[in-house]
C-alpha cells in the first residue's frame, strides 16, 4: 500500500471513529436524561424495588457508555494535530463530554443520598416514603433507557462500580481529561447560536400576546355597551357587579 493509499484510509478510519463518538455522545446524553428522571422518583411513593433495579442498569449502561467515549476521544486528541479537520469536532465533543460527566456525577450523588435517607431494606421503611399522589411508575423511561445503542457497546462489557466508587472513578476520568489534552474550553466554538429556539419561542409568545389583547380590547369595546339594550336586565345586573 503506497502513501497516499494508507493516508486515505486513516483519513476514513479517524472519520469512522469520530462519528461512532458522536452516536456515543448522543447516546450517553439520552442514558443520563433518563437516570436524572427516574432519580426525581426515589423517596416518593412511586420508590420500590423495581425503581432501584432499573436505576442501576440505567447506571451500568451510562457507564459503559462513558468509558468507551473516554477512551476514544483520548486517544483521537492525543492523535490529531493542529489544522487537521476533524480537531474542532472532536474537541467539541470532547467539552460536551466533560459536561455530560459533571452532570452524571451530580446526579449519582444525589442517589447515593437518597437511598441512604430511604434505604427500602424492610418492609417498615416504605412508611417513611413522601406521599407526593404520583400514580404510575418509572418502566416507560427505564425502557427508553434501555433501547438506547452505541456502535461499540455490544463488544464491550466492563463492569460497574458500585456507586460510591462510580461516583470516584467519574473524578479520576475528569482529571486525567483535563491532564491529558490541552484544549480550552474557551477556545471550543459552537456550532450553532446559542438560544435559537428560546428567542424564536419567545417572537412567537410576544406575538401571540399581541394579538390577544387586540381580541381582549375589541371584546371590551363591544361588551361595553350591553346594559343599553332592551330586556337585558341579567346583563346589567352582572355589570354592576363586576
Amino acid at each position: 500500500m503506497n502513501r497516499w493509499r494508507q493516508s486515505v484510509v486513516e483519513i476514513q478510519s479517524r472519520k469512522r471513529e469520530v462519528n461512532e463518538c458522536e452516536q456515543a455522545q448522543a447516546a450517553l446524553s439520552k442514558v443520563t436524561a433518563c437516570f436524572q428522571q427516574m432519580a426525581t422518583s426515589l423517596g416518593t411513593n412511586a420508590d420500590g424495588s423495581c425503581l432501584r433495579e432499573e436505576l442501576e442498569e440505567t447506571r451500568t449502561l451510562a457507564h459503559r457508555i462513558c468509558t468507551g467515549l473516554h477512551r476514544r476521544l483520548l486517544a483521537l486528541l492525543i492523535e490529531l494535530e493542529q489544522g487537521q479537520e476533524d480537531k474542532e469536532q472532536v474537541e467539541r465533543l470532547w467539552v460536551n463530554f466533560l459536561s455530560s460527566l459533571e452532570h452524571f456525577q451530580q446526579d449519582l450523588r444525589k442517589v447515593r443520598i437518597l437511598r441512604e435517607f430511604f434505604p427500602l431494606t424492610q418492609r417498615k421503611d416504605r412508611q417513611a416514603l413522601v406521599n407526593t399522589g404520583f400514580a404510575g411508575g418509572t418502566s416507560e423511561v427505564a425502557a427508553r433507557a434501555a433501547m438506547v445503542q452505541t456502535p461499540w457497546l455490544s463488544a464491550e462489557e466492563t463492569l460497574c462500580p458500585v456507586l460510591k466508587s462510580h461516583v470516584e472513578e467519574i473524578d479520576v476520568l475528569l482529571e486525567e481529561m483535563l491532564q491529558r489534552v490541552n484544549v480550552p474550553l474557551w477556545s471550543v466554538e459552537p456550532t450553532q447560536e446559542a438560544w435559537v429556539e428560546g428567542c424564536s419561542n419567545q417572537d412567537d409568545d410576544d406575538e401571540s400576546l399581541e394579538e390577544t389583547m387586540e381580541v381582549e380590547v375589541v371584546s371590551q369595546k363591544n361588551t361595553s355597551g350591553c346594559c343599553h339594550h332592551q330586556n337585558c336586565k341579567v346583563g346589567c345586573l352582572l355589570c354592576l357587579l363586576s
